[in-house]
């Protein structure tokens, strides 16, 4: 499920980048509004997305696809040109955000999780940056 999520959170960068772009300086009622809409979904659902998945994880593979599907649609519209030198970059986004979900990543636990380091292993009660440690 926190793939899925941030899949169609990534979907939504591209909705709102392209919004943001027709809206004219956000000068343009219908535009501005679906960037405000998608905007706001593509922050909540990538947040939520990185709770489970992973801050450089998910982050890449939203900006990655949100990206792709940027690109894929301006090319698509005709807004700008679709080169062999362009279509292989793109390629290689989209190659990357694949590399990124086959090499795994560290699950995160919850929403606390911190990740391990040697301070972490410290015996209970130990400072730590000014803290005391949960006994």
């Amino acid at each position: 499920m926190p793939w899925f999520v941030l899949l169609a959170s990534a979907v939504l960068e591209a909705v709102w980048a392209t919004a943001l772009g027709a809206s004219d300086g956000l000068s343009r009622p219908g535009p501005t509004v679906v960037f405000a809409i998608a905007l706001a979904g593509s922050m909540a659902g990538l947040g939520w997305a990185m709770r489970r998945i992973g801050l450089g994880t998910a982050y890449a593979v939203w900006v990655g696809v949100g990206a792709a599907f940027t690109v894929g649609w301006v090319m698509l519209t005709g807004t700008e040109p679709a080169t062999p030198l362009r279509l292989a970059f793109l390629a290689g986004i989209v190659g990357c955000v694949v590399g990124l979900k086959l090499a795994g990543h560290a699950q995160v636990q919850g929403p606390t999780a911190e990740p391990a380091t040697a301070a972490s292993a410290a015996p209970s009660g130990a400072r730590q940056s000014g803290r005391r440690r949960p006994e």
